[in-house]
């Protein structure tokens, strides 16, 4: 698989991931992947993160949202 395939795989279970702990819809998730550019995040640190299991990369991901503003709270946004 080549890693571009890695990387959208990764996103694709991240984002799956983020809709079951943070409890909201898939579609939710999206436009807030989108809106934080997270997407380009898991991109960019693919290098590191796919050495890390999804539930560490996520626990990042929400860390960066929080140092941006954005409470993560059981589908409270």
């Amino acid at each position: 698989m080549s890693e571009k395939s890695q990387i959208l795989f990764m996103q694709t279970r991240l984002i799956r991931l983020a809709s079951e702990v943070w409890n909201m819809p898939i579609e939710k998730i999206l436009n807030i992947f989108e809106q934080y550019n997270i997407l380009d995040y898991i991109e960019t640190g693919y290098g590191i993160f796919h050495c890390e299991g999804d539930e560490a990369v996520l626990d990042d991901i929400t860390e960066l949202l929080e140092r941006k503003g954005m409470k993560v709270n059981a589908g409270i946004v």
